[in-house]
């Protein structure tokens, strides 16, 4: 196996999870966007074990390291996701995957983070700023996490929100432009959606929100809600409960296969979005 990190700005970086290359094989690719509140990087338990995950499953994967703290105000962590998305399309015969199937994955605010890419993803300042060709950030596919969506709802994580705007204090209309579930259009990727109906820190409400919005815009998603669990579950197993035996849940860890099946349902041979 691959493993190497490519520098993508001064503060953002991708580290690579490329298996060895087996026949011709040709693999679907990952994006994995860890969270953390926008405030740091929980790639411990979010990062590199999620890769791992799915690498097993037989993708090659990629985690994004992302603009923080009061580096973190949007659109920049944007930017740098579609840098991400850019960088493994255009290095797709080298990595042996497919420039058509590569999927983002992010939790909690890094669920923010790839819902955003998801919908907002043909933003002209993105394009701008990057300076990258049309549609080369658009993923075929994501799956937001326990995602932060909305501020608008009671239980969501507002120190998300108050960083990606660089004030504590946003107005209505700040807070409206990088609320995923408001940006949902015709240009919108399908969804895969995943939470626990006991999460105390980022309250389901969030991606039940985003799934009616991806439903009344007719965009499909799958949705799974587990009956308990707390925050920042991740694999939901051994492996990323780090001592902590109520990270463990073995309903909800079912996610990373019901997930794989998603993702093989997805079809990128007819483009739906624009």
């Amino acid at each position: 196996m691959r493993t190497e990190q490519i520098k993508l700005t001064e503060q953002a970086s991708l580290d690579l999870y490329v298996a060895d290359q087996v026949g011709e094989l040709i693999r679907d690719a990952i994006l994995v966007i860890p969270g953390g509140g926008y405030g740091w990087l929980c790639d411990y338990k979010e990062g590199q074990p999620i890769a791992q995950a799915f690498l097993a499953k037989g993708y090659n994967a990629f985690v994004l390291h992302y603009s923080l703290g009061e580096q973190a105000k949007f659109p920049q962590p944007l930017i740098e996701a579609s840098l991400a998305v850019k960088h493994i399309k255009d290095h797709a015969e080298e990595y042996h995957i497919n420039p058509d199937r590569v999927f983002a994955c992010g939790f909690s605010a890094g669920g923010h983070l790839c819902a955003s890419l998801g919908t907002l993803w043909h933003l002209p300042e993105v394009y701008k700023s990057a300076n990258i060709p049309y549609g080369s950030n658009k993923v075929a596919g994501m799956l937001p996490i326990y995602p932060v969506i909305t501020p608008f709802v009671p239980g969501t994580h507002m120190p998300s929100f108050h960083r990606i705007l660089g004030t504590e204090d946003p107005s209505l209309e700040e807070l409206k432009r990088y609320s995923p579930d408001l940006c949902v259009d015709e240009h919108t990727v399908p969804a895969f959606l995943m939470h626990t109906a006991t999460d105390p820190v980022v309250a389901v409400a969030n991606t039940l929100t985003f799934a009616r919005a991806l439903t009344d815009h007719h965009i499909p998603c799958e949705v799974h809600i587990f009956p308990e669990g707390p925050h920042g579950i991740a694999l939901a197993n051994e492996i990323t409960c780090f001592s902590e035996p109520e990270q463990i849940i073995p309903a909800a860890s079912r996610w990373v296969d019901l997930a794989n099946e998603w993702i093989k349902s997805v079809d990128t041979t007819t483009p739906r979005c624009k």
